[in-house]
């Protein structure tokens, strides 16, 4: 097995589509189909399942995906690290970002990063805390941002910023709330809120465990900005973190207020693997990351008060 196997093997993984793949890799179809014949050839085990809609990795497949991936991020790693003796930051950071994070700032903090950095390579996805956690530990991501506390995290974790979450409901709705409401109120409010798989929806019911109620919401979605949309048309009432609501809270379609008897902070911190090292290109990443979410949090604070 060679280097080349190997990145085109996890391509193709990735893509489950030679054609996608081979247009990734920019190679003609057959040198890919080729190449991966002759590792399945000399692995003595079948790697992919094909079928009408795509390809599939068997059981040897995922085992090889989850051992290799690895091997080539650490490459990439070496690689960038070299290239950065000349003083230039460049290189591949592949970071994954829960919604809120991601829905608030990645647009703008995206752009500061293409344009200061134009060596970097940026991949970022959207998933679970918990999700993205496994794929920092298993190498699919070199930093994770999560809502934190959260099970197994590591001790690289870097905090980026504790933030409240609010009480929100639509401009038009008429019910009269002062402007500090106590959290047990939600317990008899129609609401709105993400699924347990969520990492919001775990800190909104240990709140409520610890208030004495249980939440039972009449939605459940996991995507923020559905949930802000729900509440901008209807009557229903919703808690996110402030940067999840600075859009609408900004257009005037949602108003907010904020919980007392308890608070409900959520804090977001960026993670990376501890057997890994942070490369000038990571750091300089989430250096404009933090500073975005930061500022998209305090301008999410100013618009409820005003």
């Amino acid at each position: 097995m060679d280097l080349k196997q190997m990145q085109y093997f996890l391509c193709l993984a990735q893509e489950g589509n030679v054609t996608r793949a081979a247009r990734q890799l920019n190679i003609v179809q057959p040198a890919l189909s080729m190449q991966i014949a002759k590792l399945e050839k000399s692995l003595d085990k079948k790697l992919f399942y094909r079928g009408s809609r795509g390809m599939s990795l068997t059981a040897a497949g995922e085992a090889l995906a989850q051992r290799i991936a690895p091997i080539i991020v650490d490459i990439d790693r070496v690689r960038d690290e070299i290239a950065q003796l000349d003083g230039e930051v460049s290189g591949r950071v592949n970071i994954g970002m829960i919604t809120s994070a991601a829905q608030s700032t990645l647009p703008v903090s995206s752009a500061a990063i293409a344009a200061k950095y134009p060596q970097i390579h940026l991949l970022v996805c959207e998933g679970y805390s918990e999700t993205m956690l496994e794929w920092v530990a298993t190498g699919q991501l070199d930093i994770a941002i999560v809502n934190t506390p959260a099970p197994r995290l590591p001790a690289t974790a870097r905090h980026i910023l504790d933030e409240e979450m609010m009480l929100a409901y639509g401009a038009s709705n008429k019910m009269a709330l002062p402007k500090v409401v106590s959290f047990d109120r939600i317990e008899s409010l129609d609401i709105v809120i993400p699924s347990r798989r969520h990492g919001l929806r775990r800190i909104l019911d240990d709140a409520a465990t610890e208030a004495g109620f249980s939440l039972k919401p009449r939605l459940e979605i996991d995507t923020l900005s559905a949930i802000c949309e729900v509440v901008a048309t209807t009557n229903l009432f919703t808690v996110l973190p402030g940067i999840a609501l600075q859009s609408a809270l900004a257009a005037n379609r949602i108003k907010a207020r904020r919980l007392r008897n308890p608070a409900i902070v959520r804090s977001v911190a960026w993670v990376t693997n501890p057997r890994r090292n942070v490369t000038a290109a990571m750091s300089a990443v989430m250096d404009i990351i933090a500073a975005d979410l930061t500022k998209a949090a305090a301008s999410a604070s100013r618009l409820v008060r005003r």
